[in-house]
């Protein structure tokens, strides 16, 4: 990592980080420059260069500032409700009174508890949805209309004449679990003991936006044009001075408060861990507190249009269920099967398939898969080999370009501890290197009968074979998200593993198999052996499938709303992908079992894996269109994607005031 921030702290001397569990995040002292603590501030000198004489104030504090803006913890308590220290120096055994080194400011906060987990309190009762929090966070932050760290969103039920709308505003919640920081490749987030804040460095960014998706609430905000991430930073800068955030002070109902975790604010009753609307904070404990004493409907509607409703348990608490708003139509839809996430489709794919087809031409036979020997042998392996290293290398760079900020890629690499993405990204680009190392020791073996060249060619296939396999393990994991229920099933290893064999087995036939067979070549049932690989990936794809359908049949929820609009939005596209798949696993079942053989037996092959390569096509397409995250609440217009598509359609989008910018990553 090479941030502003990295090389600061390499001239302080910064106490090591406690150790991390899965219940413990990772802190650490805030040492060095903050990057994009974008305050207001004033200049108090320049020397004759033109550059700072004197440190920049850390900020502004008016002479009379409203009591209502200050913090004043009196009392707190040692533990949280999860049983974590609230004393963050108690977990990481560091001294105290480190600056934060805010505008290369050495002033050390006077506030007796900036070492604690602090929060925000929000009380539903008095929200008015004035969106003043909205606004004086963007205003402070200096953030676009199409970024917003801190929303409002509404819940309501009940009718005319008793018909109730409750508010939730909403930014990052600070978390003791903060699983933002564990999926970052890039390591640009930080949770600090000064305050609990989890800060983010878009400076450090590459713009991968994976930690949107592992977020429960929405908290991280890619922006698109920037290519980068940012979020919500606690207003350290003015908790160093002793004010509360600036949406706190901002609030014109009362609604907001802040202060140690677990305090009651003043004039309020309740704590409590969520409200309706609030997704399970059982996956990050989020430090977040709320009061929410006026009753609600048993049923409470979102008012974006994402097809969720919010039904009352017996224990008084709100759970997501399917709101069938869409009605029970079926749609083909093909058009909204494009999304950003394009690029992902076709690397998943054919990455996937490249692994297959090299395990079965390569590695099969090492196993007593004599059947496979000859694709190795073929005149059509070595044109094979060099076709998938340029694929690969396509599809990698294709991946890269998908980043906010593609020249930043190296730095996927830098959080193997925790972050399956990095795992997946060094697991592939090892089984790349693997993959073209094999292909060039195959090329010199066949031009020089050298044992060397034989020796490089089985290390560099065990290489390609251990890596590919690992890459694949941690590319199903990235999708393993609880924040995203649709992904967060088994059958994600099914399909990536599954559509391995399918696709590698299709690869196979149609550019070494059929060329063998037009050549007049010897094939001993390597068709028949790779219609029984392909068949084995759909079968497995489509068991998956059907036990997810059926979990998500049972269930509610973000994941059963995501299978909901599969099955009605895209409900013939959903059908049709099944079809195919049905038919292309049935006809190569038939191939494989039969010895079938033929020139007759050869087309037919080729149209079942056109069948199997469009119905796998659309699945995955699927597979990234449909899922609803655990998200918060949107508004009627804002974070509304309805309202967002609807703009794009009708030109709105093209104001940028509006805050909707083009569906690129």
């Amino acid at each position: 990592m090479d941030s502003k921030l990295d090389k600061q702290d390499s001239k302080q001397s910064t106490p090591a980080v406690g150790e991390w569990t899965p219940e413990q995040p990772e802190y650490s002292g805030i040492a060095g420059i903050w990057p994009k603590v974008r305050s207001r501030l004033d200049q108090i000198g320049r020397d004759d260069t033109g550059l700072d004489a004197t440190p920049r104030r850390i900020f502004e504090k008016r002479e009379h500032e409203p009591r209502y803006a200050l913090l004043n913890d009196t009392e707190t308590k040692s533990e949280n409700r999860y049983g974590q220290k609230i004393d963050l120096l108690d977990l990481t055994r560091q001294p105290s009174g480190k600056p934060m080194f805010i505008n290369e400011n050495p002033v050390i906060g006077e506030n007796p508890n900036r070492n604690k987990q602090h929060g925000f309190h929000f009380t539903a009762d008095n929200c008015i949805g004035c969106h003043a929090c909205e606004a004086a966070c963007s205003e402070k932050n200096e953030n676009p209309a199409h970024i917003a760290f801190r929303s409002v969103g509404y819940v309501e039920g009940g009718s005319y004449p008793d018909y109730k709308r409750m508010n939730i505003s909403m930014a990052c919640n600070h978390c003791d679990n903060p699983v933002c920081l564990k999926g970052c490749p890039t390591k640009a987030y930080t949770k600090h003991t000064e305050y609990g804040a989890v800060l983010q460095d878009p400076d450090t960014c590459f713009g991968c936006g994976y930690c949107t998706w592992v977020c429960p609430y929405n908290a991280p905000q890619l922006d698109p044009v920037k290519g980068q991430v940012s979020k919500c930073n606690m207003c350290v800068d003015r908790l160093e001075v002793g004010l509360k955030p600036a949406c706190v002070s901002a609030c014109l109902g009362n609604a907001l408060n802040f202060g140690v975790i677990e305090n009651t604010p003043e004039n309020r009753e309740q704590v409590k861990a969520a409200i309706p609307g609030f997704p399970t904070p059982d996956i990050t404990h989020p430090n977040i507190r709320f009061q929410q004493k006026n009753s609600m409907p048993n049923e409470v509607v979102r008012t974006d249009s994402m097809p969720i409703k919010y039904h009352k348990t017996e224990d008084g608490d709100f759970r997501s269920v399917v709101d069938e708003k869409e009605g029970k139509d079926t749609f083909w839809n093909i058009k909204r099967l494009s999304s950003r996430e394009n690029p992902l489709v076709i690397f998943t794919l054919v990455t996937q398939g490249i692994i297959g087809a090299f395990l079965i031409g390569a590695v099969a036979p090492w196993f007593g898969f004599e059947s496979f020997s000859a694709v190795s042998e073929s005149g059509s392996w070595l044109p094979l080999l060099f076709t998938m290293v340029v694929l690969q290398a396509a599809v990698l760079v294709l991946s890269t370009l998908h980043l906010g900020k593609p020249l930043r890629f190296y730095r996927g690499f830098n959080n193997l501890r925790y972050s399956p993405l990095s795992r997946e990204a060094l697991g592939i680009a090892v089984f790349f290197a693997g993959l073209a190392g094999y292909t060039f020791f195959e090329l010199m073996h066949s031009w020089l009968d050298w044992g060397l060249f034989a020796f490089g060619t089985g290390v560099s296939a065990f290489v390609a074979l251990v890596s590919g396999l690992v890459g694949l393990y941690f590319m199903h994991c990235i999708y393993r998200i609880p924040a995203r229920p649709f992904w967060n099933h088994w059958q994600v290893l099914t399909s990536f593993f599954g559509t391995m064999f399918s696709l590698g087995g299709v690869l196979v036939a149609l550019f070494v198999v059929l060329p063998m067979a037009w050549q007049g070549e010897e094939i001993n049932g390597v068709l028949t052996a790779c219609a029984a690989v392909t068949c084995l990936g759909l079968v497995a794809e489509g068991v998956g499938l059907w036990r997810h359908a059926a979990y998500l049949n049972t269930e509610s929820g973000e994941g059963a709303a995501s299978h909901y609009v599969q099955c009605t939005t895209f409900g013939k596209t959903y059908w049709l992908r099944n079809v195919l798949m049905a038919v292309a696993a049935s006809g190569m079942a038939l191939i494989a079992m039969t010895g079938w053989e033929s020139a007759l037996a050869a087309a037919a092959f080729v149209l079942l894996a056109m069948c199997a390569v469009v119905a796998l096509l659309i699945g995955r397409a699927l597979f990234y269109v449909l899922v609803i995250p655990t998200t918060m609440p949107g508004a009627f217009f804002w974070k509304n994607k309805g309202f967002e598509e609807h703009a794009r359609d009708v030109g709105l989008a093209d104001m940028p005031q509006v805050g909707v910018v083009a569906n690129v990553h």
